[in-house]
């Protein structure tokens, strides 16, 4: 624990950097405040936006709450904002974007405001219900968080903290501001989103907070699946994904939102022949993470979150002693489909993380660079666009203590790599295509649009992958032995 002088530097330092944050919003925060302040209503900067001045990380989106109601903040927002748009209205939010000029640059804001407003669940519902409150304070002791309950009233620059957020802040921990079940009772969703809070900013979660997580873990059932999964995203996109997942686990949350995970845990045989494949999946996680080039990538974390989920139902003690996971990528892939589908994931996101799950063995049957010309293509054919977040996944997937067999593997992919590249530069691997088109096939064949098109499309796509580009004159000679055949 820090001592008190320790406390009060950390203190002093996170409101110096409020400060500063705050007078580079200014010129905004204080425009909008002064017309609300003219048509009788008050305005403070609240929540997350406050959080991060005080962070020093305040960016370009900026939460205000108000007594105004929503019809009001529209009136006074239209005339001003170069955008608004009132998609939450329905929850007491108005969204606008501004353009102004912050120093020297010209900035785009998006803002939102908000009414202030108490919601809860009933034991029913998927869906909060809305009233709106009169006093800020009534509307910070609703929110998720001490450390996102506190504000700025504008534009006088007055600091609102009733529940300790402050102190919070500096000791690095996740708090309620009333009790930990009043909170998460009134939006269970809150759970997830204090493992959200702790991946993304690094925090300790509160003893008495962590306790209300397991014993309240089964009211996340009552939550819309689309909500379900934001949180997921956000807290898989944050810096440090590892400590949120390790919460839900822990307490129980991700047997309703993501069982596949704790189920990992496979009980190791006596003879401790295999590894934690829970410990691997997040060491794999976080390895991928490491060879991220622009960003995080959440087609290539969730498929690392999700690449061995189908272990435990493959797993085999063989005679010898061995476990065996045979074509736990097929059953893992099959798994994924179905979870992201729960999860009300896009078709395009379900369908390149199941693909990406099903081919991460592939490379392994590469051994010392055995394969043909024939096999590296259709490694690249099957991979298709997914290439370049194939090669993280088997990368990553390596976790072995052994420096001479994991040398060893990346030697061997190094090589696969090596040679995908050569091919490329001779055969413009990432578009492979037969010889002759659709076209000439009916052609050469004096045939009309119909399967035998698709079929014969087909045969010849066969020959390229296995031999590699034919010249004209061969390709039709192989069209038409193949077409004799069909007719034979």
């Amino acid at each position: 624990m820090p001592n008190a002088n320790e406390a009060t530097s950390a203190l002093s330092q996170v409101q110096d950097r409020a400060v500063s944050e705050l007078l580079r919003v200014a010129p905004v925060a204080d425009d909008l405040a002064r017309r609300f302040q003219e048509a009788g209503f008050s305005l403070a900067l609240v929540g997350g936006s406050v959080r991060d001045a005080l962070l020093g990380r305040l960016g370009n989106d900026l939460d205000f709450t108000t007594d105004a109601r929503p019809q009001d903040v529209l009136k006074i927002m239209r005339p001003w904002a170069d955008a608004v748009w009132d998609v939450g209205i329905a929850f007491g939010t108005v969204g606008a974007q501004k353009e102004a000029r912050v120093g020297d640059t010209d900035r785009s804001f998006q803002i939102e405001v908000t009414t202030y407003r108490s919601e809860a669940y009933d034991r029913t519902s998927r869906k909060p219900e809305v009233s709106y409150g009169d006093s800020i304070e009534e509307d910070l002791v609703r929110r998720d968080f001490t450390v996102n309950a506190m504000a700025v009233a504008l534009p006088e620059k007055r600091f609102i903290d009733p529940h300790g957020g402050l102190q919070d802040l500096a000791a690095q921990v996740l708090r309620t501001p009333g009790t930990p079940e009043e909170s998460f009772s009134d939006d269970p969703l809150r759970m997830m989103r204090a493992a959200r809070f702790a991946a993304q900013l690094d925090f300790e979660v509160a003893p008495e907070v962590v306790t209300a997580m397991k014993e309240m873990a089964g009211r996340i059932e009552i939550v819309s699946a689309e909500r379900v999964r934001d949180e997921l995203n956000k807290l898989i996109l944050s810096e440090h994904p590892r400590k949120g997942l390790t919460l839900l686990v822990d307490t129980g949350i991700a047997e309703y939102v993501l069982p596949e995970l704790p189920a990992l845990h496979l009980e190791r045989d006596e003879h401790h022949r295999h590894k934690d494949v829970y410990e691997h999946t997040l060491i794999v996680l976080e390895q991928a993470m490491a060879l991220e080039e622009e960003g995080p990538d959440l087609t290539l974390r969730l498929a690392a979150l999700l690449h061995d989920i189908g272990k435990p139902r493959t797993r085999r003690f063989e005679k010898d002693g061995r476990v065996s996971f045979h074509h736990h990528e097929v059953v893992g892939a099959k798994m994924t489909k179905k979870r992201m589908t729960a999860l009300k994931y896009s078709n395009e996101l379900v369908k390149d993380v199941s693909q990406l799950v099903e081919l991460h063995l592939r490379f392994h049957g590469y051994g010392t660079g055995e394969w043909t010309d024939s096999a590296v293509r259709r490694y690249v054919r099957d991979a298709g666009p997914l290439l370049s977040r194939l090669h993280k996944l088997t990368r990553s997937d390596c976790t072995t203590r052994n420096r001479r067999k994991a040398a060893a593997l990346s030697r061997a992919y190094d090589g696969l790599e090596a040679r995908i590249a050569q091919l490329q530069e001779q055969e413009e691997l990432d578009a492979i295509r037969p010889d002759l088109d659709g076209n000439q096939i009916m052609e050469i064949l004096e045939i009309k649009p119909g399967p035998a098109v698709g079929q014969a499309y087909k045969h010849l796509l066969e020959l390229r992958l296995e031999n590699g580009p034919m010249d004209h004159e061969t390709a039709v000679a192989a069209l038409k032995e193949w077409w004799a055949e069909q007719q034979g």
